[in-house]
């Protein structure tokens, strides 16, 4: 019931979305209409153009994504024709929709591996489902989507191999490391390092056989390659192309700050933007819907206890399988953002651009904050604590998914 109202929610969002509002719909479309136009999937970024998104004809407006090209040529050659034909775009969002579904199958299976009770597993799936942002992006053409689905696979895959052993789940854990980093670094590098973490858990404990890391090794290479062909290219993985610095949104909606601002001043500035960006929305905010980030930053604050109670566990050596996905997907959680703060500081040096911070980039790892919220659920031993909490954990996010942001 919950993956079939997602899954509707997501079509609806597919069908009335706007292709001119958010996450650079028209971007992601043009890379794969380049790729069918020209025939070759692996096209030059500064040779890249955008769609006129009335008619989906080529324009001569530099496209400003830098993104390796794997999940685009993909959509090229299983999609229709898209220049010409603005209705064919909603294909591609079905298809995106589809990802989407089955990383929030996969997420959900965990749940049912875990053994929750059933207001457990509702306060570990209704978070998920309510990410904001996750059936807006669902219902559009992006690759954080595939990233999602290789997180979601990655993370079921990981918790089934601490819990059974069976090396085959170690394989589907790679799979989906491979898939979130074939569609963006960020997929990369939270899925590697969430893998990395449970592979030394097992290899510490004896579980696991020194060879593996050989396939392991091969596995990650696999995923990087696309990476590594960029600094062939380019000098650097994420490559700024010159239309990322002077694209019409950044004037449009003054995302720029020229006048530089300190590490910390930026970083406060950044940590602010980030937790805003739990509920995207383009209209303006009142008083009443910054008051309800209170909701997702108590969860923030829930599952920063919850981890730290998992690390306990770990080292009284009395961890359940959970805690080691825990403690192993908040590894990568905080190296994304440590790599996220260091490069999107040096950008803002450089271009004075402040729209850096994007929550969806932590996306592929959704399952990680409730995990560590039902932690702390399960430390706490008073009744009455115990229930308001479980309580909190569902309806707090259903509350904050309804009222966060303007209607508008």
């Amino acid at each position: 019931m919950i993956l079939g109202v997602f899954v509707a929610i997501a079509i609806l969002s597919a069908v009335r979305k706007d292709i001119t509002q958010g996450f650079d719909e028209v971007a992601h479309i043009s890379y794969v209409a380049q790729i069918q136009n020209t025939g070759n999937p692996w096209p030059a970024l500064p040779t890249m153009r955008m769609l006129d998104p009335q008619n989906f004809h080529f324009t001569s407006e530099p496209n400003y994504l830098q993104h390796t090209p794997i999940f685009y040529a993909l959509l090229a050659a299983i999609g229709p024709t898209l220049e010409g034909d603005p209705q064919a775009v909603l294909i591609y969002r079905f298809i995106d929709v589809g990802l989407v579904a089955v990383g929030l199958a996969a997420l959900l299976g965990l749940g049912l591996a875990a053994g929750f009770s059933r207001y457990e597993f509702y306060a570990y799936a209704v978070p998920i489902v309510c990410i904001p942002v996750l059936a807006p992006v669902a219902g559009a053409v992006n690759n954080d989507n595939l990233a999602f689905l290789g997180g979601a696979v990655a993370t079921l895959a990981v918790g089934q191999l601490v819990a059974t052993d069976c090396k085959t789940w170690l394989a589907v854990a790679l799979a989906g490391a491979v898939a979130a980093g074939w569609a963006k670094l960020t997929g990369l590098v939270l899925t590697g390092a969430m893998v990395s973490a449970v592979v030394a858990y097992l290899l510490w404990g004896k579980r696991l056989r020194w060879t593996w890391t050989i396939a392991v090794a091969l596995a990650f290479a696999l995923a990087a390659l696309p990476y590594i062909i960029y600094i062939s290219q380019y000098g650097t993985p994420v490559p700024t192309t010159p239309a990322a610095i002077s694209t019409s949104e950044i004037r449009d909606f003054g995302w720029t700050d020229p006048a530089h601002r300190s590490f910390l001043g930026y970083f406060v500035s950044f940590v602010g933007e980030l937790v805003a960006s739990w509920m995207p929305t383009l209209a303006a905010r009142n008083s009443f819907h910054y008051a309800m980030l209170a909701i997702p930053v108590t969860t923030l604050v829930c599952a920063g206890v919850g981890i730290v109670l998992s690390l306990q566990r770990l080292w009284r050596r009395k961890e359940r399988t959970i805690d080691v996905i825990i403690i192993s997907g908040a590894l990568g959680l905080v190296v994304n953002f440590v790599l996220q703060v260091n490069y999107s500081y040096h950008f803002y040096i450089a271009t004075g651009w402040m729209a850096g911070p994007y929550l969806r980039y932590y996306v592929p790892l959704a399952a990680i904050v409730p995990l560590a919220c039902l932690s702390l659920l399960a430390a706490i031993e008073t009744p009455r604590w115990h229930a308001w909490l479980l309580g909190f954990l569902v309806a707090g996010p259903i509350i904050f998914r309804v009222f966060g942001a303007p209607l508008s």
